[in-house]
């Protein structure tokens, strides 16, 4: 038996983008898509990161992959990994200074009835 104590994995940032760089119309067309604004609403109610695979999407991977990027890319969450796992927290103070209001109204917002 080792002796060593176990290192925790090491976290390592995914690139994201500077929001003062970033214009609403990318944050709004990333939030306008379901999938991606069902899980911005379960980080928002978790109010800490979550596992990728936690959010219990209905999608393949490689699809599921593709929401986190532009969700990403578009500055609504940020991402990092640890060990084998990928983890997204949501970017609310950030886009709060800089859209104020913005992601408390979307995600405030009721889904009209369907017709």
């Amino acid at each position: 038996m080792s002796t060593r104590a176990r290192r925790a994995p090491a976290k390592k940032a995914l690139p994201h983008p500077d929001l003062r760089e970033v214009p609403v119309s990318l944050v709004l067309r990333a939030l306008g898509e379901p999938l991606r604004l069902g899980i911005v609403r379960s980080l928002a109610r978790t109010g800490h990161p979550m596992n990728c695979s936690s959010f219990g999407l209905s999608v393949s991977k490689s699809t599921s992959t593709y929401h986190f990027k532009v969700l990403r890319e578009s500055g609504v969450i940020s991402q990092y990994e640890e060990g084998t796992s990928r983890y997204s927290e949501l970017r609310d103070t950030e886009l709060e200074q800089r859209f104020p209001g913005l992601l408390t109204a979307i995600l405030t917002a009721t889904e009209p009835p369907p017709r």
